[in-house]
């Protein structure tokens, strides 16, 4: 790990560094997800590894009365995933493991002075597991080839637990030392080549009670996140998706006091996926801020390799 901070003196530095390490983490987790095609079923008994690469960089708004001005982030994601489908209760459902490997700069101006703060380590993994609740049964591959596209309602249960790098001393961390957990419903609609997806998920976390020096306990409110994708099959199993996604709430506090307001941010995406025989696949997906009220406003682009083992 390297690591690098440049001193902030007095109450009012230090408040602003709060705010911007408080809301930094907060939009880490809600606030940059498009997933088209989330709740698309596989065959029983597929497994599958992926590796992706991710690179966001951009502003963050922060609330007018904050003393932290000018602020610019790049952070940079390095995920591997596994995952392996499954029949559960006669549905098709899919657990997923995903462990990331971040680092990232952030800078503000606090009082006309400009502070910097760069981080590398790994940051909190990720388990998903979903279900297809209704519109497709746990198949096996030759059923599952030969079975016609319904619409499909699906839910699923995404846990983050607390083992990113953390240290209480520090007031950004990569790790966000609470545990975070996001129940959500989707609805895919096919009609023809094209397919219409749409999501509704809460964000919900516990309280970090080691924030700063391992003496304040920070707590945030649950985000509401929507999505919505419009998905075009093309010639050989290759698709191209438009995204949206909306997501709001998420005001915290430190020790009681207000650490970041509320998010109202709107962002749009597109992502392109395309089949490398019948095993391997690459996805490129692309993803701006259309309206930010708070928050980071991030270019992101991703690109991601999958292989079907079996």
């Amino acid at each position: 790990m390297a690591a690098r901070c440049r001193s902030v003196r007095g109450s009012t530095r230090g408040a602003g560094v709060v705010f911007l390490a408080a809301l930094l983490q907060a939009g880490a987790i809600a606030a940059q997800e498009l997933e088209p095609r989330a709740y698309s079923p596989s065959p029983t008994g597929t497994t599958f590894i992926a590796v992706t690469a991710t690179r966001s960089a951009g502003g963050v708004f922060t609330d007018p009365s904050a003393p932290i001005k000018d602020t610019d982030a790049e952070i940079g994601v390095l995920g591997l995933g596994i995952g392996y489908s499954f029949g559960l209760f006669g549905k098709s459902a899919l657990v997923l493991g995903a462990l990331p490997v971040t680092w990232g700069k952030v800078s503000g101006a606090i009082q006309e002075e400009r502070h910097e703060v760069t981080r590398r380590g790994l940051a909190d993994p990720r388990i998903k597991i979903s279900m297809i609740l209704a519109g497709s049964k746990a198949m096996r591959s030759a059923e599952f080839a030969r079975a016609p596209r319904r619409t499909i309602v699906g839910a699923s249960v995404t846990v983050v637990p607390p083992v990113g790098q953390y240290d209480p001393v520090k007031l950004v961390n990569l790790g966000s030392n609470r545990w975070a957990f996001k129940p959500e419903v989707g609805l895919s609609i096919p009609l023809q080549r094209w397919t219409l997806d749409t999501y509704a998920a809460v964000w919900m976390f516990t309280d970090n009670g080691e924030y700063f020096r391992g003496g304040s306990v920070r707590h945030q409110d649950p985000i509401v996140a929507l999505q919505a994708h419009v998905v075009y099959t093309l010639a050989r199993r290759a698709w191209l998706a438009g995204d949206m996604t909306w997501y709001g709430g998420g005001e915290s506090t430190v020790d009681g006091a207000p650490a970041s307001g509320s998010y109202h941010n709107t962002r749009l995406g597109g992502t392109f996926a395309l089949p490398i025989g019948t095993r391997q696949s690459v996805k490129v997906g692309y993803s701006t801020g259309a309206t930010t009220r708070l928050g980071a406003d991030f270019q992101t682009i991703t690109i991601g390799w999958q292989w079907v083992i079996f």
